[in-house]
């Protein structure tokens, strides 16, 4: 008897496009619609709807999809899911999309037929629209990214007022060059600290100079041959604010690497305050996140949502807090 991997193969698409055309068919194109349900005919392939129909109604698992397990920040963030989860004797799946649409997709098809009780979803690249959607009828939160307008159930923090901050601590300490290695532009975080960066600048009247910006990936590599590239430039960046630490690791170690010292010759501060940045050397000043309470915060207002509880507050924006070490020097503050 045929299955959906059947399916799947003789039309060449994933089992995530094959279980959309079944369900929502018209989240599918149409030429790729029309193939699948030639598969499905010449297969004769009947989807189990019994299995489905007698699948118990309570799985005790919730479900966290992150975009890649390679982002320093979401053990910590799933640490905290995890604390509560265990309290209430929930199991907790990870899913790794590794920024593959289908792979998303599949893991919503999973929460849709209940095969787990809810979803917490950490930095999405999902259209807002089915995010919307998916809150509106299944328990959903959003969890690191604030996206503003979105009526779904979200744990984040502040990123323009917190890159703002940063940018700002550069700015006191002297520095009127500054540059700014961004993260993915794809996604709202990454726009709100380039965000923050630019109004730090405005009110510091220091001059936005998009030569200063660069498009960053979040990666080691990525800090690395950024801050290569400004220090390339005629007119180098005294300082550098990178949207995460890893990046700002990177830029550190390209600023060493042309013999030039941190802070003294080029200050970098990151964002995250992830465990190693404490020991890195220089001890890397940052924006620190409260990770285990985002975590813990999301997992119960998830458990609400499975609970049938009405949520009378669906915005939950935290604290963040700047965490002044070495490769800023240490100057404080007036």
């Amino acid at each position: 008897m045929a299955n959906m991997t059947d399916v799947a193969k003789l039309a060449n698409v994933s089992t995530a496009t094959v279980s959309r055309v079944l369900q929502n068919p018209e989240t599918v194109k149409e030429k790729t619609r029309v193939k699948v349900l030639n598969a499905i005919e010449e297969l004769n392939y009947q989807p189990n709807i019994l299995a489905r129909y007698f699948r118990r109604t309570e799985t005790k698992t919730i479900l966290v999809v992150v975009p890649t397990i390679m982002n320093n920040v979401f053990p910590q963030i799933i640490g905290g899911i995890d604390l509560i989860a265990n309290q209430f004797g929930y199991k907790v799946l990870l899913g790794n999309t590794n920024l593959d649409a289908d792979k998303a997709y599949s893991y919503i098809d999973e929460l849709k037929q209940k095969q787990v009780d809810g979803m917490i979803l950490l930095t999405t690249r999902l259209d807002n629209d089915v995010i919307s959607e998916l809150a509106a009828k299944y328990p959903v939160v959003l969890t690191s990214d604030f996206i503003e307008g979105l009526n779904v159930p979200t744990v984040a923090i502040d990123n323009v007022s917190s890159a703002r901050e940063a940018v700002e601590h550069l700015a006191k300490l002297g520095h009127t060059r500054v540059g700014m290695i961004t993260g993915p532009l794809d996604i709202p975080l990454s726009r709100d600290r380039l965000k923050g960066y630019r109004q730090a600048l405005l009110e510091q009247e220091i001059e936005v100079d998009g030569v200063l910006i660069q498009e960053g990936d979040h990666t080691y590599e990525t800090g690395y041959h950024l801050m290569n590239k400004f220090l390339a430039l005629e007119n180098a960046p005294t300082a550098v604010f990178a949207a995460n630490d890893t990046m700002a690791m990177g830029a550190i170690k390209a600023v060493k690497n042309q013999g030039l010292r941190v802070p003294d010759d080029v200050a970098v501060i990151g964002f995250d305050n992830i465990q190693f940045s404490e020991l890195f050397e220089p001890a890397l000043t940052t924006i620190a996140q409260p990770f285990i309470e985002m975590g813990k915060r999301s997992m119960e207002l998830l458990l609400k949502q499975i609970n049938g509880e009405l949520l009378t507050k669906k915005q939950h924006v935290l604290d963040t807090q700047l965490v002044i070490r070495e490769s800023c020097g240490y100057l404080k503050e007036n």
